[in-house]
């Protein structure tokens, strides 16, 4: 019999804190695995291990290449193994450091022997989600950093922790904007209220890996719907039309302040073959390249994608546009949509700029070419 084994993350250190040991008093003989990553920049990592009964070690594990991911791989692994062998226990949990993503910790999890991933859980202060995803805080200045190198903000990191786990635990009573925000990020994770019994149910309920991939994957996931409560609401904006990429990049210091967060994808008409992902949490936004939209590319080479990601093509198929499309969601508290709406539309191409053809596309300024590899 395999050792179920529970992720929990949270930046919000009391409330992470208050979901473990939840946990470790649910019922079932549990051990907490923790490694701590503040001294993670001088190369050092703290692995303890903790029960209802107290610390049973603690030990310091050197981090190779500045990597917490190759930490987690050479350290995290076998001594879940080693406690699944012994037999001691019926859950193992893993309890993050206060910056780290869940995702890179479950795929390492993924595969390995004598374990099965029960759960993972974010827990979260709904008092304190719409403030620190307001600002552009890096996690560093906080101490929460996973790594010398890692130059994340909290927003990022949180709305990343949030939007990945399938369980949210928050404080019993929690209501008002943070929850709101919390259901508009992730409408289909399970609420837990601390204090309830709902954490140890919802938590060991199963974890599907690869759907949970698919959900943050920006070429395929689902957005959230659109929605408005407690002072908090959601917009969907989408077209088909290219994006003008300098009426586009000059619009973004008010696009994306506009909102707490804003996710999605989207394509500029100077790159009409790539697929653009768009990530921002606080006062920051990261673009990166997907790949190419499927539409670009010969029939034959559709099924070197997974289905997946052609059943996302299909169900976006447009008869001039194939599937490209500009999907995107901002959530916010006061979100003024209509503004956003009406600067996005000012940002795609015209009547007469759209006749141009692609060729004429590719002749626009490439005002991106500080965030994307040059147009060939």
């Amino acid at each position: 019999m395999k050792l179920p084994v529970v992720v929990v993350a949270g930046l919000h250190r009391a409330e992470r804190l208050r979901a473990v040991q939840e946990l470790t008093a649910g019922g079932i003989d549990a051990v907490v695995l923790h490694h701590d990553l503040r001294d993670a920049s001088f190369g050092i990592v703290h692995r303890e291990l903790r029960d209802a009964r107290g610390s049973h070690g603690r030990a310091e594990v050197p981090l190779t290449n500045d990597c917490p991911c190759c930490a987690l791989r050479e350290d995290l692994v076998p001594e879940l193994t080693r406690i699944a062998e012994a037999g001691q226990y019926g859950l193992a949990i893993v309890e993050l450091w206060g910056g780290s993503d869940p995702h890179p910790a479950v795929e390492v999890l993924t595969g390995a022997e004598g374990i099965e991933l029960a759960g993972v859980v974010t827990a979260v202060a709904p008092e304190e989600l719409v403030g620190d995803l307001s600002v552009s805080d890096d996690l560093v200045d906080h101490g929460e950093h996973t790594a010398a190198q890692d130059g994340r903000t909290r927003a990022e990191a949180l709305a990343h922790q949030i939007e990945y786990a399938t369980t949210l635990a928050v404080p019993r009573g929690s209501s008002g904007a943070g929850v709101a925000m919390l259901r508009q990020l992730h409408p289909t994770a399970r609420l837990a209220r601390l204090g309830t019994g709902e954490l140890t149910r919802a938590a060991l309920g199963g974890f599907d890996v690869a759907a949970a991939r698919d959900r943050v994957n920006p070429a395929i996931a689902l957005l959230p719907q659109e929605d408005d409560r407690a002072g908090v609401a959601t917009l969907v904006w989408e077209r088909r039309r290219p994006l003008h990429p300098a009426r586009l990049h000059e619009a973004l210091e008010q696009l994306v302040p506009a909102a707490q967060r804003s996710r999605g994808r989207f394509w500029l008409a100077n790159r009409p073959e790539l697929m653009l992902a768009w990530d921002a949490a606080g006062a920051n936004l990261a673009v990166e390249e997907c790949g190419p939209w499927l539409t670009a590319l010969p029939d034959a080479a559709w099924e070197l994608y997974p289905p997946t990601r052609r059943a996302a093509a299909a169900l976006d198929w447009h008869p001039v546009h194939g599937d490209r499309v500009q999907q995107l969601s901002f959530t916010a508290e006061g979100l003024d949509a209509d503004g956003i709406v009406e600067l996005l539309d000012f940002c795609l191409l015209t009547d007469a700029e759209l006749a141009a053809g692609e060729a004429g596309w590719k002749m626009l300024p490439d005002a991106f070419e500080d965030l994307l590899a040059p147009v060939c």
